[in-house]
């Protein structure tokens, strides 16, 4: 386990919302931290760009008040994550946002820049990086980021290939910071698993797409409920970086998912443009498996919780067991 921040000591369990390109929205983020778990949303889900300007205050004053209303038992912080590829020229204007509200955790992707830290570190925010190997993991933690979420294979959206045992492990051999795994958790007991390998935190995505909340159309998540493991199709077609996504929606949209063609990282593009093929071909993790219904954000947090308690009773029985037999 590693150094944990001081705004992370009293989380409800030691879970971090993963920001979900277009669907996550201000009411989600909120609501996953009055339930005790970090919320995200990505930056350029705001738009037009002014957006973000709107939500950010919303955000704020919404925990605020919360938080005036609740002192024993405080909302999570929340997180923001910005998209640090050169196709993202909102990438500085929204920075100077999270600047001026203070966001206490920055996430970033597809890229570690140290301008972007030194931003986030001058007003006393932190910065975690997500990575899908050890290389990235290392480049991140030298240019200044905070801590490290590990894209395992199996995470929803864009992922990596590498099992999160192999993944943990070797970040690990080096890092003593905060660390978060990604990658098919959808239950209280692979948060358990994931805190037991090493990762401090598990980084929950897809199940959020199944929520009251989430901006997202009813079909889609009425085919999270519907789906598993095996109706997930990993390609590089769609944003030129490969990523995990729900078989359905790409024959829905008229492709075959068993011979789709070969992209390649040129075809990436984060302008205002781009959103047409994560509207139409939907990104889901492996873990999707364990949603059974579509509910209140609140609701999956709180069976998270009872998921996690039960697990470490479990776990704590074996370990007796086993010391007695000794």
């Amino acid at each position: 386990m590693g150094n944990i921040p001081e705004i992370l000591q009293n989380l409800r369990i030691p879970v971090i919302g993963a920001p979900l390109f277009i669907i996550s929205n201000p009411k989600l983020v909120i609501e996953q931290c009055k339930a005790g778990i970090v919320g995200s949303m990505p930056a350029l889900n705001a738009r037009p760009a002014s957006q973000l300007d709107e939500w950010l205050a919303e955000i704020t004053e919404e925990l605020a008040s919360y938080n005036a209303k609740n002192p024993d038992q405080p909302a999570a912080p929340f997180a923001i994550n910005q998209i640090v590829h050169k196709t993202n020229e909102r990438l500085e204007q929204d920075m100077e946002l999270c600047v001026k509200y203070k966001v206490p955790i920055i996430i970033t992707s597809l890229g570690a820049r140290e301008e972007v830290f030194e931003a986030a570190h001058s007003y006393g925010g932190i910065v975690f990086h997500d990575v899908i190997n050890n290389h990235f993991a290392k480049k991140a933690i030298q240019k200044g980021a905070d801590g490290i979420i590990a894209v395992a294979t199996g995470a929803g959206g864009h992922a990596g290939q590498q099992s999160p045992f192999a993944l943990v492990q070797e970040i690990r051999e080096w890092f003593d910071g905060p660390l978060a795994l990604s990658g098919s958790i959808a239950r209280g007991h692979s948060v358990l698993a994931a805190q037991a390998m090493g990762a401090d935190f598990g980084y929950i995505g897809s199940p959020f797409i199944a929520t009251e909340e989430a901006f997202a159309r009813q079909e889609y998540k009425q085919m999270i409920v519907e789906s598993t493991a095996e109706d997930i199709v990993y390609s590089n077609l769609f944003t030129g970086i490969h990523g995990n996504y729900l078989k359905g929606s790409i024959m829905n949209a008229g492709m075959d998912p068993s011979n789709l063609k070969e992209s390649d990282p040129s075809a990436m593009n984060f302008n205002d443009n781009t959103a047409k093929a994560w509207k139409d071909i939907w990104g889901s993790g492996q873990g999707i498996g364990a949603i059974k219904e579509i509910t209140s954000t609140k609701q999956y947090v709180d069976k998270l919780a009872e998921e996690y308690a039960q697990a470490y009773q479990e776990l704590t029985g074996k370990r007796s067991a086993v010391t007695h037999l000794q």
